[in-house]
């Protein structure tokens, strides 16, 4: 089992920044793969980015790559989203997420475990 806490969402004008924090506990934060999904009103849970337990597998979907930068401290048992020039269609509740396959990575079904969510907004 392990608790996903999401942080650090809000509003943010077209082209600024804002960095995603999970916060995970109650089990191997290492021994997972972890994800960041985005939910936007009236549409599907979308893969975002992911991120292999060293951090030496990382993803993107083609929406976010160039803007969006994933990392992960195991020590701190944290996984970040950096987002930079951001554009109102990034508006969404983005969620991480933890699996421990990832036979289907962008597949919202393939993972475990899921946070509440955090708000992103981007105004124009």
């Amino acid at each position: 089992q392990v608790q996903l806490v999401e942080s650090g969402g809000g509003l943010v004008q077209a082209g600024g920044s804002l960095r995603l924090s999970c916060a995970a506990s109650g089990s191997t934060f290492s021994s997972y793969f972890m994800a960041w999904f985005r939910q936007a009103p009236g549409k599907e849970r979308e893969f975002v980015s992911g991120i292999n337990w060293s951090g030496g597998r990382i993803y993107y979907a083609d929406s976010v790559k160039g803007r969006f930068t994933i990392s992960r401290d195991n020590a701190k048992n944290t996984v970040y989203l950096q987002m930079n020039t951001l554009k109102p269609d990034d508006t969404a509740v983005y969620y991480c997420a933890a699996t421990t396959q990832t036979s289907i990575m962008a597949a919202p079904t393939t993972y475990d475990y899921w946070g509440q969510g955090t708000q992103v907004t981007v105004s124009s």
